[in-house]
């Protein structure tokens, strides 16, 4: 089972200030917000966009299209740019998903069509690495004085003094943010409650960790596995599990070749199937997702909404950039 990588996706310009964060040039306090905030943020110019509650067709599906994501997403990279630059600071909008191809396969590679153009990935790696340098957000803040940083960065998630909001999120983990800024005033523009929106954020994005863990947790998945592994010693690729496959082609200090990495992970897909660790994890999955998706159904259902409610100002703040 594979996720595209960029689902929710971690702009960059929050790994940026991860990294000038790790050089003692960023205070504390952003730190909790930009683990779930996105660069996203809005100016005056769309301050008199009212956020009406328009109603949600019973016919509209589950969740959001891939579309859709992309949309939300560039509409608060664009109200982004235009706050910045009214404070005085520039920020480019960019792709949700910068590497299209770029999917995550939290247990095994099941997909042969991948794996045979990508492998196990490492082309993928490559390319996530030029995004990064590429990134004009980054260039931008790395190339600010330190104290000229340290505005944009309070222009961008408000200032240490500001209200924070505090979410505990399934998981245990607290985490908090400033409302204020201009991520907080994006977020407000498009979802209208940002405690709200910031709590239902945090509570359904620890879902899916939680139920990837309870997947390979499974003693299902546990005997899946073992069949995979057969499967696999057959074939001369004496692994255990498909993260020490993975790892003996991605973390190796030897140079692989990438026909054997592709031969590898084609077997692994193949693997995958026949074994049944793909159904198995299938299963599971829904299993464990139906499970918490009910038992943090509320949450669920208002972020549901919200995203819903949110697309006409999306498109609107497109339209009008």
């Amino acid at each position: 089972m594979a996720r595209n990588s960029h689902g929710q996706w971690p702009h960059r310009i929050d790994s940026l200030r991860r990294e000038l964060q790790g050089r003692n040039l960023v205070r504390r306090h952003h730190k909790a917000a930009v683990a779930v905030a996105g660069i996203a943020t809005i100016c005056a110019a769309v301050a008199g966009l009212t956020h009406a509650q328009p109603q949600i067709s019973p016919q509209r599906p589950d969740a959001l299209s891939e579309g859709e994501k992309d949309l939300l997403h560039e509409a608060e990279e664009t109200l982004t740019r235009s706050c910045m630059a009214g404070k005085g600071f520039k920020t480019w909008v960019v792709p949700r998903r910068p590497v299209p191809d770029d999917r995550e396969f939290p247990y095994v590679i099941d997909d042969v069509a991948w794996a045979s153009r990508h492998g196990y990935g490492s082309d993928i790696l490559t390319q996530r690495a030029k995004v990064r340098v590429s990134d004009p957000n980054r260039q931008y803040f790395a190339g600010l004085t330190s104290p000229e940083r340290q505005r944009a960065l309070d222009a961008l998630h408000g200032e240490k003094s500001g209200k924070r909001i505090s979410v505990k999120s399934p998981n245990g983990m607290t985490f908090s943010r400033v409302d204020g800024g201009c991520t907080a005033d994006a977020q407000k523009a498009l979802y209208g409650d940002l405690e709200t929106w910031f709590r239902v954020l945090t509570v359904t994005d620890a879902l899916e960790t939680l139920r990837s863990s309870m997947t390979a947790g499974d003693a299902d998945f546990a005997k899946s596995v073992k069949d995979w592994s057969a499967c696999m010693h057959a074939r001369g690729l004496p692994y255990k599990t498909p993260q020490e496959a993975r790892a003996a082609f991605l973390n190796s200090h030897r140079r692989i070749s990438r026909e054997r990495e592709i031969r590898a992970a084609v077997t692994e897909a193949r693997c995958a199937e026949s074994s049944g660790l793909s159904r198995t994890i299938h299963r599971l999955d829904e299993q464990h997702g139906k499970r918490l998706r009910q038992q943090y159904q509320d949450e669920v259902r208002t972020r549901l909404r919200m995203e819903n409610e949110a697309l006409p100002h999306a498109r609107a703040a497109v339209r009008s950039s």
